[in-house]
């Protein structure tokens, strides 16, 4: 029996997360603001993950267009107890990622990328 879009997106955040293990959470959420995929501790309120990382993208990317530096690639935000990075899955979703602190941002960059690439696939 073959896994949905869905259990495959869960599958490739849940490798991002065993490849960059400063990964604590991660999220595949569509442009208007719906989750797609999750790989969110219990504690994590989809709902609110999702709409809020809809929102973010928005603004930054109509920040990025009217400042003239083109297209988005990427949202940073960083938190006395982390950061959350967002990385545009193509035209239809973002991914979402939460990590520690003490995380190296270049190898949560890189693998973030590469899920995205892959996540494509599966969101178009």
């Amino acid at each position: 029996m073959s896994k949905s879009r869905s259990e495959q997106m869960v599958e490739r955040l849940r490798a991002m997360q065993a490849a960059a293990p400063d990964i604590e959470a991660s999220a595949v959420v569509s442009v208007d603001g719906l989750i797609m995929a999750s790989a969110l501790p219990a504690e994590v309120e989809e709902d609110r993950v999702s709409a809020m990382s809809a929102a973010m993208l928005s603004l930054g990317e109509r920040i990025a267009g009217e400042l003239g530096r083109g297209g988005l690639e990427q949202v940073y935000i960083k938190g006395d107890q982390g950061f959350i990075v967002l990385t545009s899955v193509g035209e239809e979703a973002v991914l979402t990622a939460l990590a520690r602190q003490e995380a190296k941002l270049g190898l949560i960059f890189l693998e973030m990328r590469r899920a995205a690439e892959d996540l494509l696939k599966l969101v178009g």
